[in-house]
């Protein structure tokens, strides 16, 4: 089949998916954001952010088993998949207006809201491809700038509506999610190479992870996966340390939402440089932020959010040079398999980094605790060295 060129290809279809996979994931944070809310009115202990987050990435890993085990996105149009799932998940983020109040209940509902995020996140990537055979690397940091700007957007709403309820922010959030699928099954068709995957091979665990090349790209995002969650959840405690509590929510926007002009950058570069060096680069300079937050992060309030500002840009800059890598080194016959493994695995990791940061937050001073972060960053630098060498 001849490539598809920009005359054939609409310009409509990657501005349009960016802005529905941004909307799509929306809910991702939207619990985050209004936590302190709920922490007064429903009367919960503090310090849940680690809990909460975590049931949303425990939602995703086993929403994401299966839809690859029933090859869902595959039986069925994706751009269909994807709409049917932002209406569920915008449904599953606004049960808590409704539902009984307590821990359990926000926990259920952000873990449905994580699951049905694995038929937006990912089915939105299956969306892209099937428009683009070349420059989808390009397209993939457009793409995950769209989710990490989305991850932010409950900030913003809280940061716009100071004298909103909680309720506007989640009913806010869960509107966004639900026009972002509206947007993208009316006007993304499915493309040209839209593929049929592989079935999913579970096997392919023990297999793909003795190949050299996967085995050092997937391990960097492990080191990766390490750090970006954990740090996306905890910023906010290091930032009204600085400012006060009114101002925290935009704050929050611009340190996660700085993610998605490092993940636009990242693509641009890595077609000079390549994806491992991007990727190295950043996840470099991201691990010397953890190394140095226990000076910066009592530094006067504005150098230390210009720190967190730029930290954030890193931290969440290489998330689709990793992709990308994952992407071109699993062997042709698995690499749905392999990257649906490698993805659990990686969400897999920021349940655990978030709950060590959950259990240390009472025992160690904020500008401390982003030093438990460095060792995911450190490993994955060490484990990236056969990519970096060859590129």
């Amino acid at each position: 089949m001849p490539a598809v060129d920009a005359v054939r290809r609409p310009a409509r279809i990657l501005p349009v998916v960016v802005v529905a996979q941004f909307a799509g994931s929306s809910a991702w944070f939207a619990g985050n954001a209004v936590l302190v809310d709920l922490e007064s009115a429903w009367r919960l202990a503090p310090g849940a952010v680690g809990e909460v987050t975590a049931a949303v990435q425990l939602g995703f890993i086993i929403g994401t088993l299966v839809f690859a085990v029933l090859a869902i996105a595959d039986r069925v149009s994706p751009r269909v998949v994807f709409l049917a799932c932002a209406c569920a998940c915008a449904a599953a983020n606004a049960a808590i207006l409704v539902a009984p109040p307590g821990m359990t209940t926000l926990l259920a509902c952000r873990f449905a809201t994580g699951f049905f995020l694995a038929g937006i996140y990912p089915v939105g990537m299956k969306i892209a491809s099937g428009w683009f055979q070349g420059g989808l690397g390009r397209a993939l940091g457009y793409l995950v700038g769209a989710l990490i700007l989305g991850t932010a957007f409950p900030h913003l709403l809280k940061a716009l509506g100071q004298q909103w309820p909680w309720q506007a922010v989640i009913a806010g959030v869960s509107a966004a999610c639900l026009a972002g699928g509206l947007l993208m099954f009316l006007c993304v068709p499915d493309g040209p190479y839209l593929a049929r995957g592989a079935r999913f091979d579970p096997g392919a665990l023990a297999r793909v992870f003795t190949i050299r090349r996967f085995r050092a790209s997937a391990c960097g995002y492990f080191g990766h996966m390490w750090e970006l969650y954990a740090f996306l959840a905890f910023a906010p405690l290091a930032i009204v340390q600085h400012v006060a509590p009114d101002e925290v929510p935009f704050r929050s926007f611009c340190v996660i939402g700085g993610g998605a002009l490092g993940c636009v950058l990242g693509g641009l570069l890595s077609s000079r440089f390549g994806s491992a060096r991007v990727a190295s680069a950043q996840l470099a300079a991201s691990g010397l932020c953890c190394l140095v937050s226990p000076g910066l992060l009592v530094a006067p309030a504005p150098l230390a959010l210009g720190f967190l500002v730029f930290w954030g840009v890193v931290v969440s800059g290489d998330s689709p040079q990793f992709s990308a890598l994952n992407a071109a080194n699993a062997p042709r016959e698995w690499v749905g398999s392999a990257l649906t493994i490698v993805n659990c695995i990686g969400f897999a990791i920021t349940i655990v980094s978030l709950q060590l940061l959950g259990m240390l937050v009472t025992a160690l001073p904020v500008h401390w605790l982003f030093v438990c972060l460095a060792p995911g960053p450190v490993l994955g630098l060490l484990a990236m060295r056969p990519l970096i060498r060859q590129a």
